[in-house]
């Protein structure tokens, strides 16, 4: 791949926007095809139906945005972002118990996903170096199997079409992507696919929080444990700008998530444990529901075909999607374009293909994260040839729960999980030399039997204090302490 001069990128949402910002410090010429209009306004828009949910900023995808955009996070905070330092900041009640509220180097911007698309959108047209076609429709892909030349677009108003010329198309048009059938229409074969569906469903809706509550009362987050045999239910409670929550409901396949306003807090009372349910009792409710299907988990495999045209690159969701609930779909976008940077920085001979497969190191992790975890649940549909979600998977099934059940109780272990977690680390750091040391060493608290949550943070909303709330232990040592720098002995 030669040094291009003019660059397409299909898609402006969020990623599509970082996309676009990246390649203008490439390129002199950069063009947004986006279907739908912008609002003037943190939005909600047609293209972004995922955005009536909740959503997380995880740290490692934050610190590629500041790189690109400095200042955003400080913009975002001052819009009503909330950056909460995990595991500190928030309670969470895992597969295998609750979480103690152990400090790290790692955090987590929370707020709704409009005020997210929209400050990030005004940083990158503030360049000046970028050009957005609004209400255009990408229709097919020019040139050939072995290079692409550019896009033939539509306007979806007045329906004239056009051929856009370009040295390099990137695709970030997320789960709607028609890259497959432009391939095929070129003469390509399919792309491997992996899926992994456990059927999950979301239910959200928005609500005025209690005074004072989204900025003294922490997130709130309770997962489903999938070896109970049961469908999987899930809820979240998380602060937004204006003083208001989302409350994100989810469930896997057959767990009967709910359509009707009346079926709401019962669902949210059948999770395992109350605390949702508890904080909806005095909170207002501001929207009626909002549902989605959309928790599949999916990975394409560009870079496995014998021959990837030159001048073309999948990024983002219409490269791999995954389950929501975990929240790593931006974070996971935003390395991929990172990792473009990166391939388009170094000196010397490049190809596209070479940098699809660079992308696609930087969704491994988020992929085999979600992956794994879902495949766990009853009814999930599964068609993969990875042979880590296949082989052997028993095995790391057991290993993966003892090491999170010593995350809810050690801090230097939560600390290392927690950089994992927030795409900060590699999951290969899980099977180090260093990490398996720490593992035999680690001091461990108390087992917690209630969430823990301070006199002062329930009386934010109205709740009373559960004993106990942790279970009797035995003689522990001084633990570990992890400060925001790292962790220390």
């Amino acid at each position: 791949m030669s040094k291009p001069e003019r660059g397409i990128v299909l898609g402006g949402g969020w990623a599509g926007m970082l996309t676009a910002r990246m390649l203008s410090r490439h390129m002199r010429h950069v063009t947004v095809v986006e279907r739908d209009v912008y609002p003037d306004t943190p939005r909600s828009r047609k293209g972004t139906p995922q955005a009536r949910h909740s959503h997380i900023l995880w740290s490692g995808g934050a610190r590629v945005v500041e790189e690109f955009l400095p200042g955003t996070l400080d913009r975002l905070t001052d819009a009503g972002a909330h950056r909460i330092v995990l595991q500190r900041d928030a309670v969470t009640l895992g597969p295998h118990g609750w979480q103690h509220r152990f400090p790290s180097r790692q955090f987590a911007l929370m707020c709704g996903r409009p005020l997210l698309d929209w400050v990030v959108r005004e940083q990158v047209l503030a360049t000046g170096h970028i050009r957005v076609r609004q209400h255009t429709e990408a229709l097919a892909l020019a040139g050939g199997p072995e290079r692409i030349t550019g896009v033939r677009v539509r306007d979806t108003v007045g329906g004239a079409e056009e051929t856009l010329r370009a040295d390099l198309v990137v695709d970030v048009t997320g789960r709607g992507s028609r890259i497959t059938n432009w391939l095929g229409e070129l003469g390509l074969p399919p792309l491997d696919e992996d899926v992994v569906d456990a059927g999950m469903a979301y239910c959200s809706r928005i609500y005025q929080a209690p005074p004072g509550a989204t900025k003294g009362f922490p997130p709130v987050n309770l997962a489903a444990d999938p070896h109970t045999g049961e469908p999987g239910r899930f809820g979240a409670v998380y602060p937004q700008e204006g003083g208001r929550w989302i409350v994100t409901l989810a469930g896997t396949r057959g767990a009967g998530l709910p359509t009707h306003e009346a079926d709401f807090l019962p669902y949210a009372r059948s999770l395992r444990d109350p605390l949702v349910a508890d904080l909806l009792e005095d909170a207002t409710p501001l929207t009626g529901l909002m549902v989605s299907h959309f928790g599949v988990n999916r990975r394409l495999y560009p870079e496995r075909l014998g021959r990837w045209p030159e001048g073309l690159l999948m990024l983002g969701d219409a490269l791999a999607v995954f389950n929501p609930i975990y929240g790593h779909g931006m974070s996971a976008a935003a390395r991929g374009v990172a990792a473009l940077d990166e391939h388009l920085t170094k000196p010397g001979p490049r190809t596209a293909r070479d940098a699809q497969a660079a992308i696609g190191e930087r969704v491994d992790a988020p992929w085999i994260m979600a992956a794994s975890k879902d495949i766990e649940y009853v009814n999930c549909r599964v068609r993969t040839t990875d042979p880590r979600l296949t082989g052997g998977a028993a095995d790391r099934h057991r290993f993966s729960a003892f090491i999170d059940t010593r995350a809810l109780r050690s801090p230097a272990v939560s600390a290392v999980m927690t950089d994992v977690a927030s795409l900060s680390t590699s999951p290969a750091e899980l099977s180090s030399s260093r990490f398996l040391a720490l593992m035999s060493k680690d001091e461990l608290l108390p087992e917690l039997t209630a969430p823990p949550l301070s006199a002062d943070e329930l009386a934010l909303v109205n709740l009373e204090p559960r004993t106990p709330v942790t279970a009797a232990a035995g003689p522990l040592g001084s633990p570990a302490v992890v400060s925001e720098e790292g962790p220390t002995s």
